[in-house]
């Protein structure tokens, strides 16, 4: 990496190429160890893990049911070793799952639970409170637009298609 690219990013930040999806970067804060997909706009890293309260505006917390595609960043899952289907196909299964829990039958955990190609999905989706830029944008900007209790409409990122409940 060169210099002047470096000296572009905040103090502390680098950036890496992902192992698991070459072309793809992340930006690690070499400090204390932290990583997100984001370009970091400050030096002072995202908080360690910690219960906020929800008075607390810059972080939310979040659950998700993830179908990933063949295109997505890592197309591999917990629950296929090789995930074929199109963008159009994960879309679709995330809009069924979206309108079987609107329509009662099935909760949001019950379906993340089962269904979702995140490793969240042991824990219902629940992805803990996070700060807006420590996920790709589109899923920030979704969840953090949600009022609590709300689950969005379809949202696509370079991991694969979401649907976001807002859980604080």
């Amino acid at each position: 990496m060169s210099a002047a690219a470096e000296e572009q990013l905040p103090t502390g930040w680098v950036k890496r190429e992902s192992k698991s999806r070459p072309g793809f970067s992340y930006y690690l804060h070499e400090e204390t160890k932290t990583t997100q997909w984001e370009k970091p706009t400050t030096a002072k890293p995202p908080t360690a893990k910690r219960k906020y309260a929800a008075s607390d505006t810059t972080k939310v917390r979040a659950s998700h049911i993830l179908a990933k595609h063949a295109g997505s960043r890592r197309p591999s899952s917990w629950r296929e070793p090789n995930i074929t289907r199109s963008l159009e196909e994960a879309k679709e299964i995330i809009r069924q799952h979206r309108k079987n829990i609107v329509e009662g039958r099935a909760t949001f955990e019950e379906i993340a639970r089962t269904e979702s190609d995140c490793s969240s999905a042991r824990k219902g989706g629940d992805l803990d409170f996070f700060a807006r830029e420590t996920m790709q944008k589109p899923f920030s900007d979704a969840a953090f637009a949600l009022q609590v209790g709300e689950i969005s409409d379809v949202v696509v990122t370079a991991s694969g298609v979401h649907i976001i409940k807002r859980t604080a």
